[in-house]
């Protein structure tokens, strides 16, 4: 946050306020003093402002959180934290209100969004088709054209070249790792997403994936010297191909740091999803984009580790593709072959393309 002005202050509070302003003193607050350990840590460092509006005093204090561990890495992270505080304080009987709820500038202005209901985002528009329909042709028995193998390397060669971009915190992937199994839209979101009973599927079923997956947590978490830069929901409804190999990615998703498996699972995975539903296994035209994806990306990257993260992430995309929320008319045998290979998975040290069908089998 830029050093806080004393005549940027003055036109906020000028405007929060509906009259003129003065700041007498701004004064930075500290931990109360304790006996025993002292606290060294905090999210934030408060500064009570005293000031004036048409003459009449106020004080108030100026609450920022800071960049750092515990969620509150991204801008994004610390702004969630201050919008829940001004509608969560003001809620609570005995506890200090919230005056407002606002944001800093790169030139040290602030600007409130007390009025805000919800936030948008507005983007451009891109045009072209969803790749989701050269997947569904294959799936309806379509032939393996040219265009076909060379859009599947185009996207193989697109992670290869934004993976090739490395992190410089750790604790990033630790925390994708983290939320990978913990955040409501990836494993224990799904996973709790799931009716009670679903035929096969039982709540035996789903907390021994899960107790899996916290395992698989553990073997990851210490590989932070895979941190790199990902897209992070690269399937084919976000990717918009035009002529020939010209595509646009859209919907990046959970951070702009991670585990390269992420992607490479993500889009491998609905060319086997096509694939079962058409056939029952991995065969064709599917197979062929699946297996060279994953040959050339290995290939043109160097990462064989990129298998021994994959488990995981194939569990959380099956859960998705598996989920009767997400594809309630999924045919039943589809759905069971899913949770077979994420079991199979879950159950090995690395993923193995070339075993894939074999995993398909091994029953729930």
């Amino acid at each position: 946050m830029p050093p806080l002005s004393k005549a940027h202050l003055e036109r906020y509070l000028s405007e929060r306020f509906g009259g003129t302003a003065r700041v007498d003193a701004v004064v930075p607050l500290g931990e109360a003093a304790t006996s025993g350990a002292a606290k060294e840590y905090g999210y934030g460092k408060p500064v009570k402002i005293e000031f004036t509006v048409d003459g009449n005093p106020h004080s108030a204090v100026l609450n920022t959180t800071s960049p750092g561990p515990f969620g509150h890495e991204h801008m994004a992270d610390r702004a969630q934290m201050q919008l829940w505080n001004y509608g969560a304080y003001n809620a609570l009987q005995g506890h200090v209100r919230a005056i407002d709820v606002g944001a800093t500038h790169a030139d040290g202005t602030l600007t409130s969004v007390r009025d805000a209901e919800e936030f948008f985002l507005l983007v451009d528009h891109v045009e072209g088709t969803s790749y989701i329909h050269d997947v569904a042709r294959l799936q309806a028995g379509g032939e393996l054209r040219e265009v076909d193998v060379a859009r599947s390397r185009a996207l193989c060669d697109y992670l290869s070249t934004i993976h090739r971009l490395k992190g410089d915190d750790p604790g990033l992937y630790v925390r994708r790792i983290r939320e990978l199994v913990g955040h409501g839209e990836c494993i224990m979101g799904l996973i709790d997403s799931y009716p009670p009973q679903c035929g096969f599927i039982t709540p035996a079923l789903l907390e021994e994936i899960e107790r899996r997956c916290v395992a698989w947590r553990w073997k990851l978490k210490g590989r932070t010297e895979r941190l790199r830069q990902v897209h992070g929901d690269f399937h084919p409804f976000n990717i918009l191909f035009r002529e020939g190999t010209d595509f646009t990615v859209l919907d990046r998703s959970r951070g702009e740091w991670g585990e390269p498996a992420d992607d490479v699972t993500a889009l491998t995975g609905n060319y086997l999803f096509a694939s079962l539903q058409a056939h029952g296994r991995l065969q064709g035209p599917l197979e062929t984009l699946f297996t060279g994806f994953w040959e050339r990306y290995i290939g043109r990257t160097g990462d064989e580790g990129v298998l021994e993260a994959a488990p995981l992430f194939f569990a959380f995309r099956c859960l998705v593709m598996a989920s009767p929320v997400w594809y309630p008319s999924l045919d039943e045998e589809v759905r069971s072959r899913l949770f077979s290979f994420t079991i199979a998975s879950l159950h090995a040290t690395r993923f193995d393309p070339g075993r894939v069908n074999e995993m398909l089998i091994r029953g729930v």
